[in-house]
């Protein structure tokens, strides 16, 4: 087949693709108009899923089979409203893919509300030319609020009130005024100042919603410039930007700790986001009768401000306060000793015995620089760890994002998939991960490594959602265990600790002289109970984790307690998520959504 005959063949393909996905959208829209449920299901496989974000239930709702799905949409479309279903031009054109080794035609549409405008993704199968298809995953998801909608492209501001203000405010001078909040209260206080808490402000800023940020650190980024000296990102460039602004394409595929600080304090600047740096926050109150909170902040010079915003939101991270273990005989112990969070680097340990209590991430990545400075340099294994390289066994998580393409297009695909699928995925990804790091796996058995593959051989990415950690992205210091390099020592051997460092059960003892506790951090409802009280945080209930649908417990929506909502999460989680949670605050600022 020559040249011109391969376009014409891929181009009859295409056409035939977009043809069946518009037929399909037609069907739906025409059995979601007429409210029958059978005709819904219809159009539906046996095994089919779909993942609600916003547009019909005002919530992250995931819904599998066909008469489930049809049930559902049916009973939301009332207050929905959803029409026009149609394949956008300006869009990622229908294409055959294949998702969980299933062939499919994957096309993005466009819909209305009864609010605003809505996106999706639909997975139809056959995808081998015959006109008819079923669907096996929709997606539907609300991306905007009508007369509301984000202040970016042909929608921006003119800059007339401050570009040409002779005898007036220019824009420097409003941007004083406005982070002083002198003259109002913010209607949401955002807890933290790094990518959580910079994406929502971000976002809610766009549509309208006057944010304050609070950062405990002297500047914007120091959360990151403090971590250890070494640190760089685990995952690529391509799927870490911020909402608005993608990062310089000179920038390295793995991004340096200090360069990501030095570029959110830009972003904040460059996004003009209100922030008090050098703030902490102490506490919270809910008063049910003005329906706001109470927060006390603490600034750097030891004064205190009181807000009193519509809404809080935590932002600080997957985890909260660092977990110190019950370790026996630590107490009695005279070297070193200190948790990961306060680590730097190995600078002035050279020649000194080091061992890190943990095999995660943070403990691999802290033992590579101790040995790097030449420090003597043991992990001690306390659980059974997930060990993953990061290329090329984590980069299959980036998939989507390798597939090229409009980055809020990959941020659709991605955001689609609901609970089953995602574990489905995860497994498939795992099998292929095992093989890639086959080698490595068996040498760290050999040593007496303790390794698994997640409980149900889901890998690192559902620990991460379970439970936030038991995993390590490695960067080389399994291969140094392996040869030796790097000791490991397993925390079943160990008695006690003693003055000089280890008793181990045989009576011999391991001199230490620094002691690095990597063993993770409490979860976010602790966050919430020293914050709010134990009353209001267990109102709340976990946040993080996989709760009974399948969804990330409290995340990115509505939470029990009025006006507390939780972001968290890596840069693409934060990006993608932040644009939910901002529409779920407008729309309660409008009188749109009520509390659960």
């Amino acid at each position: 087949m020559d040249d011109v005959d391969q376009s014409l063949h891929d181009f009859q393909i295409q056409e035939r693709t977009r043809r069946i996905a518009a037929g399909w959208l037609a069907s739906f829209e025409a059995a979601l108009a007429a409210r029958d449920p059978a005709a819904v299901a219809a159009l539906f496989h046996d095994e089919s899923h779909w993942r609600d974000l916003l547009a019909f239930t005002w919530h992250i709702t995931p819904v599998a089979g066909p008469q489930a799905i049809a049930a559902r949409m049916v009973k939301e479309q009332d207050r929905a409203q959803a029409r026009g279903f149609h394949l956008p031009a300006a869009r990622r054109t229908p294409r055959i893919v294949r998702r969980l080794g299933i062939e499919s035609i994957e096309a993005i549409f466009e819909f209305t509300t009864a609010v605003g405008r809505g996106d999706g993704i639909i997975r139809l199968t056959p995808a081998d030319g015959r006109e008819e298809a079923k669907a096996w995953l929709i997606s539907t998801a609300q991306e905007t609020i009508k007369g509301h909608e984000e202040k970016i492209g042909a929608n921006r501001p003119t800059g007339s009130a401050y570009s040409r203000n002779f005898g007036g405010d220019n824009w420097a001078d409003m941007r004083r005024k406005a982070v002083a909040y002198e003259d109002r209260e913010p209607t949401v206080l955002v807890i933290g100042g790094a990518q959580s808490g910079l994406s929502i402000a971000a976002r809610l800023n766009q549509v309208g919603v006057d944010t304050l940020v609070v950062e405990k650190w002297p500047r914007i980024g120091d959360s990151w410039r403090s971590r250890y000296h070494s640190l760089a990102l685990h995952n690529s460039i391509h799927l870490n930007h911020l909402p608005y602004m993608e990062f310089p394409p000179t920038w390295p595929k793995y991004i340096p700790k200090d360069m990501l600080g030095n570029w959110f304090e830009f972003y904040a600047d460059a996004m003009e986001i209100n922030c008090w740096t050098d703030t902490e926050f102490v506490g919270g109150k809910w008063d049910e009768a003005s329906k706001t909170w109470t927060a006390k902040l603490k600034r750097g010079d030891g004064t205190e401000r009181v807000v009193h915003p519509r809404h809080l939101v935590f932002a600080n991270g997957v985890s909260s306060y660092p977990m110190m273990p019950d370790v026996p005989g630590l107490a009695d112990f005279k070297g070193t000793v200190f948790h990961s969070e306060g680590f730097d680097s190995g600078v002035g340990w050279e020649g000194k015995r080091g061992f890190i209590l943990g095999t995660g991430s943070s403990a691999n990545d802290i033992a590579l620089d101790l040995h790097t400075h030449g420090v003597k340099t043991t992990l001690i294994q306390r659980g059974s760890t997930t060990v993953v390289t990061i290329d090329p066994s984590a980069r299959l998580n980036e998939a989507i994002w390798d597939e090229g393409g409009a980055l809020e297009d990959c941020d659709l695909v991605v955001s689609s998939a609901p609970p089953p699928l995602v574990v489905k995925a995860y497994k498939a990804v795992t099998k292929r991960m095992a093989e890639l790091d086959k080698h490595l796996i068996e040498g760290l058995k050999r040593i007496g490594f303790k390794h698994d593959f997640g409980e149900d051989e889901t890998g690192h990415q559902m620990k991460y959602f379970r439970r936030g950690g038991g995993y390590n992205l490695d960067a080389g210091s399994s291969e140094l265990m392996i040869k030796g390099e790097i000791g490991l020592l397993q925390y079943d051997n160990i008695d006690r600790f003693v003055a000089e460092g280890i008793k181990l059960k045989d009576g011999s003892v391991m001199q230490v002289d620094l002691l690095v506790l990597a063993t993770g951090y409490y979860p976010q409802k602790e966050l919430a109970r020293r914050a709010l009280g134990p009353q209001v945080a267990e109102r709340i209930g976990e946040v993080w984790g996989i709760g009974p649908d399948g969804e990330l417990n409290n995340m990115y929506k509505r939470t029990l307690q009025q006006g507390a909502w939780f972001i968290a999460g890596g840069l693409a989680q934060c990006r993608i998520n932040s644009k939910y949670l901002a529409l779920q605050i407008k729309a309660v600022e409008l009188g749109l959504l009520g509390p659960l």
